[in-house]
């Protein structure tokens, strides 16, 4: 079992970056953070259909004060000309499940098979 502090500190060493170039790697991330810490993990987030990179990503730190450290020093940093926001991740509440947008195929609409948007005039 997780007491409290734990959950707490395991959440707050994660950071969520953005606004960096797009041929910006995991390791050009990794080489930029370890000047403040450990850096457990560097993961850019990618568009699933292209796999390029969608200029943002996060950043696990060894430790929170090490988060916070890096937080202050990289926030506004130019990289590639480009300034990077730095700042604690969101728990985002769980996995994600898909989905979301558009109509999908849920019936009430003007055509059959539910398309139509679902209004009714």
């Amino acid at each position: 079992m997780f007491c409290l502090s734990t959950l707490e500190q395991v959440m707050t060493r994660k950071i969520f970056v953005a606004n960096f170039p797009y041929n910006t790697t995991a390791e050009d991330l990794t080489e930029l953070f370890e000047q403040h810490g450990e850096v457990v993990s560097a993961k850019i987030a990618t568009d699933r259909e292209t796999g390029r990179s969608r200029g943002f990503g996060f950043v696990e730190m060894g430790t929170e004060q090490q988060a916070a450290d890096a937080i202050r020093a990289l926030n506004g940093v130019d990289l590639g000309g480009r300034p990077l926001a730095v700042r604690e991740a969101e728990d985002r509440g769980g996995p994600r499940r898909g989905g979301g947008g558009g109509f999908g195929n849920r019936g009430g609409g003007r055509f059959p098979g539910g398309r139509g948007g679902g209004h009714r005039f």
